[in-house]
């Protein structure tokens, strides 16, 4: 399998030598029957773990009846799952996609065609933060406050400038030089390095904002559905957003995007103006469906106290300098290389991801305590070494 990968597929994953086959929950099992536990959920996807049977359900009922059809046509699906986002997050509507990347193209979209409408053609640059990821494609690239990402791919689409995260006179002054359509940022910085934006930050961007009618977009593309310890993470910070793109978690394992819009932009796109074919599918609608409506105040509560588990585990364990993050979407800076640490945590049957020189850790909404007790004393212990 690996060599007909390594020959067949483009070269642009460095793997790990694992071909995983099948799983359970927050367990994964590869072709030679090792088991590991889960601590990456696809990198944020798998919400309730592999081969979660009421999920499996609502896509196998709506795969029975309608795998696909197109937007010229209503289906159930994409209006329910349309309508709970939006009676959860107080926004207006939705436009579906098929990824994160799409879902923020659809806001930045949205964005300068609002701030052309309303300010004039000529306000259309959107800030973002240092340190940030909003997606692969040029676009999204530079959205991209990572210069790692531009090397290779210039000229990038222009009127995008970025500011230093958690540095409130920064993005004051950088909102004061230029015609500012909108702000975009992720809480929690994901591919960054798992860093946190501060509060008195965050408070600062919505009072820029609403002073000069700049939309405000949280990407909840990684930390969104749950993994905070909120439906949402802009929800820990008391704010409402005029934009919200999201994907991940909220497919369970299925293809989706979606970008809900708030009060100022419920209405900036009509017929014509955007589009997609996949976007919507009733499938990948009916899983998501299943996923939200079982992301509830429960589950949120064990989010939170499984979080605050692994801080107290590991904040001053031997071997590790500090641990980042919001809920279940955790960084760990380790003294020892976090790749090694990653390698040797593998073949003790755990799997972790990586973020900068952080272990990033992503597991399952749902797992067991049982099961990420025996993954957290696996981290220690190779730390430790």
């Amino acid at each position: 399998m690996q060599e007909m990968d390594q020959k067949y597929i483009a070269n642009t994953y460095a793997r790990f030598p694992v071909a995983l086959v099948s799983g359970k929950g927050s367990i994964l099992v590869d072709e030679t029957g090792k088991e590991y536990i889960d601590l990456t959920s696809g990198i944020a996807v798998n919400t309730f773990g592999t081969a979660d049977e009421p999920w499996q359900r609502a896509v196998m009922d709506q795969l029975s009846r309608l795998q696909h059809t197109s937007n010229l046509y209503y289906t159930e699906p994409c209006a329910r799952l349309a309508k709970l986002l939006c009676e959860r997050t107080g926004m207006k509507k939705v436009f579906f996609s098929n990824s994160g990347a799409e879902a923020n193209e659809c806001a930045l979209k949205a964005a300068r065609k609002y701030a052309a409408d309303n300010k004039g053609k000529d306000c259309f640059t959107i800030i973002t933060l240092h340190g940030s990821f909003h997606g692969r494609t040029i676009t999204t690239l530079a959205a991209t406050g990572q210069d790692a990402f531009h090397h290779d791919f210039a000229p990038l689409t222009p009127g995008f400038i970025h500011v230093e995260a958690n540095n409130p006179a920064d993005l004051i002054q950088k909102t004061a030089e230029n015609k500012v359509a909108a702000i975009l940022f992720e809480v929690v910085q994901g591919e960054g390095g798992v860093n946190l934006l501060s509060r008195e930050f965050v408070k600062q961007m919505q009072e820029i904002a609403r002073e000069q009618d700049i939309l405000l977009i949280a990407d909840e593309v990684q930390i969104g559905n749950g993994r905070s310890g909120m439906l949402y993470g802009y929800m820990n910070y008391d704010i409402q957003p005029d934009i919200v793109t999201t994907a991940k978690g909220l497919g369970g394992g299925l293809p989706i995007g979606a970008t809900l819009f708030g009060e100022k932009t419920a209405d900036v796109f009509t017929p014509g103006l955007h589009g997609s074919t996949f976007g919507g599918n009733p499938v990948c609608c009916a899983g998501a469906l299943n996923i939200l409506c079982r992301i509830d105040e429960e589950l949120l509560r064990e989010v939170r106290d499984k979080s605050e588990y692994i801080r107290s585990q590991l904040e001053g364990a031997p071997g590790i300098k500090q641990v980042t993050g919001l809920g279940l979407m955790l960084g760990v800076e380790t003294v020892k290389d976090a790749s090694l640490v990653i390698s040797d945590c593998l073949e003790k049957g755990v799997l972790i991801l990586k973020a900068k020189e952080k272990l990033r850790l992503l597991p399952p909404l749902n797992i067991s305590m049982d099961e990420l007790d025996q993954a957290i004393m696996t981290i220690k212990e190779v730390c430790a070494q």
